[in-house]
């Protein structure tokens, strides 16, 4: 077992976090990527994909990469967006991101729910929309995991 303590963590979990640490964008682009030809997905959001309108900013003021969150639409809308999050076994169904672990929220079903149709539009949030935080998994884990509750939700 490998522990940090103190300011200075043991040669091989260092080495292991900063490989973890240069694999992520490829993952996350990977994530996106997979999700982009899935037929239960509507659209993708993710300014790492050649076919970003953000593309171009994203690579002049990321350079490391733009991140780990994906945005997409599940096909089905609300109720498909709910089906889908309930079907994650290894995503955790969190609101925060940016952890070590994958994350996944449906926004109309959850942080903003209490909002009719026009309010969703409002904060730009579709019924069909779902975020995910790409964590530390393995790439072939975490699609296992979308692909399984993507064709959950929208059989």
């Amino acid at each position: 077992v490998t522990t940090f303590i103190g300011p200075s963590p043991a040669v091989v979990g260092a080495a292991l976090s900063g490989r973890a640490r240069q694999l992520f964008p490829s993952r996350v682009r990977a994530v996106a990527e997979f999700l982009s030809g899935h037929p239960g997905v509507a659209w993708v959001s993710y300014p790492g994909l050649p076919d970003s309108p953000e593309r171009a900013r994203a690579e002049r003021y990321l350079p490391r990469g733009p991140g780990g969150v994906v945005t997409f639409g599940v096909r089905g809308g609300r109720e498909a967006g709910r089906r889908l999050i309930e079907a994650c076994e290894l995503c955790s169904h969190l609101a925060n991101v940016g952890d070590a672990k994958t994350l996944i929220i449906h926004p109309a079903s959850t942080t903003h729910r209490r909002l009719d149709e026009e309010g969703l539009v409002a904060a730009g949030v579709g019924e069909d929309m779902v975020r995910v935080s790409v964590g530390l998994e393995t790439l072939e884990d975490i699609v296992w995991d979308l692909e399984r509750a993507i064709a959950a939700a929208t059989r």
